[in-house]
């Protein structure tokens, strides 16, 4: 590639955001849905989005049961993730949020959008662990691992930030 390729190249080069994978369309979701969010496909011409699912990148299958964060120690940031029947499923949360990392890492992205209320990608508020729909404060295992290495999150209804 010659010289004027590259460094126009370089002048086209926009910033990589991950993105929740659902929020972009993609039928990821515990359900076998998505969250699509046509402001998300504005992005496209000022930033490379990368599409990510922390919960399939950990492992689990679409569709899959509900998991919710069930918070043993809030003060420590202890907690432990649960399907419906109890199971604990922390460790598929907590390798999907690596996996996430990692992908941040390689490609040096400083910022995020994930969706909000799910235990792994919840920005501000996430599901109590009762399976009753009742909201708490708090943040789901990718996004705390994410902003423990600097990287900024935002949730779906910020996106004005980026227009």
């Amino acid at each position: 590639m010659s010289r004027e390729k590259r460094k126009k190249r370089k002048e086209e080069a926009v910033d990589a955001i991950l993105v929740s994978a659902c929020l972009m369309g993609i039928n990821c979701k515990h359900n076998g849905e998505n969250n699509l969010n046509e402001k998300i496909i504005k992005l496209c011409g000022k930033y490379k989005l990368i599409p990510v699912c922390p919960e399939q990148l950990g492992g689990f299958p679409t569709p899959r049961p509900k998991a919710e964060i069930v918070c043993e120690d809030l003060a420590k940031g202890v907690l432990k993730v649960v399907r419906e029947n109890g199971e604990d499923v922390t460790k598929y949360f907590e390798n999907g949020a690596e996996e996430v990392l990692k992908i941040a890492n390689l490609m040096n992205i400083k910022k995020a959008v994930l969706k909000e209320k799910s235990p792994s990608c919840g920005v501000y508020k996430i599901y109590d662990g009762s399976f009753s729909g009742k909201l708490i404060d708090g943040s789901g295992v990718t996004t705390k691992l994410l902003k423990e290495n600097g990287i900024e999150v935002f949730n779906e209804y910020a996106l004005e930030k980026f227009l």
